[in-house]
């Protein structure tokens, strides 16, 4: 199984949005496919149980209990204040990939800078290949945010995987227990565009 770590210890930056719609791409192609929602509020949580069951499915696991349905992918939706903390490094060390979603406020980029260093030391010492990119979320490309979250990013060395816009089209789908990827392709054509190289990534080894 593969796990994709959604983190930023700094809270409202969009870490459920992106796990929830990562599971669904993930799921939509023909992945047996769980998450793990470590937040409080367990937003994760309750889209899965608001899941339709006509669409591909997504499993819900509960920390540190085994599970007796194999999955190709695990998808984990993590706490805000996720940094320093035990929990916190066996997430990481257990992690193939780590996505960090990042705002356009400069309270969140240096929010975010220690962590993202903290990633990068753990990367350095682990044995298992680890990939970490970055996701600017609310963000639209060729704009002065955009700018700022690349010559942040240019001195860590990170990628930065998608600029996704906000919109209320991830918002309506979430009320329904759906993911873009669950939608016909004339609502979420735009949004679809914006995850091409993220997708790509993804599939990567």
């Amino acid at each position: 199984m593969k796990t994709i770590l959604i983190a930023n210890p700094k809270g409202g930056c969009g870490k459920t949005t992106l796990s929830v719609n990562i599971a669904g791409y993930l799921a939509n192609r023909g992945n047996r496919v769980a998450m793990l929602d470590m937040d409080r509020q367990q937003s994760a949580a309750l889209w899965i149980e608001t899941r339709p069951d006509d669409l591909p499915p997504i499993r819900a696991m509960k920390y540190n209990k085994e599970s007796d349905s194999p999955s190709d992918w695990l998808v984990v939706d993590s706490s805000a204040g996720l940094s320093g903390s035990n929990l916190a490094y066996s997430l990481i060390r257990q992690a193939n990939k780590i996505i960090v979603p990042v705002t356009p406020s400069l309270f969140d980029l240096h929010a975010s800078r220690d962590f993202l260093k903290e990633l990068l030391e753990e990367k350095k010492v682990r044995n298992s290949p680890c990939h970490i990119g970055v996701v600017g979320m609310r963000i639209a490309q060729r704009t002065r945010a955009a700018t700022v979250l690349e010559d942040f990013l240019d001195t860590l060395g990170l990628p930065i995987l998608a600029y996704l816009r906000e919109t209320q089209v991830y918002v309506n789908a979430a009320f329904e227990g759906k993911s873009l990827f669950d939608l016909p392709h004339h609502i979420a054509e735009r949004e679809l565009e914006q995850w091409e190289f993220l997708q790509d990534w993804i599939e990567q080894d």
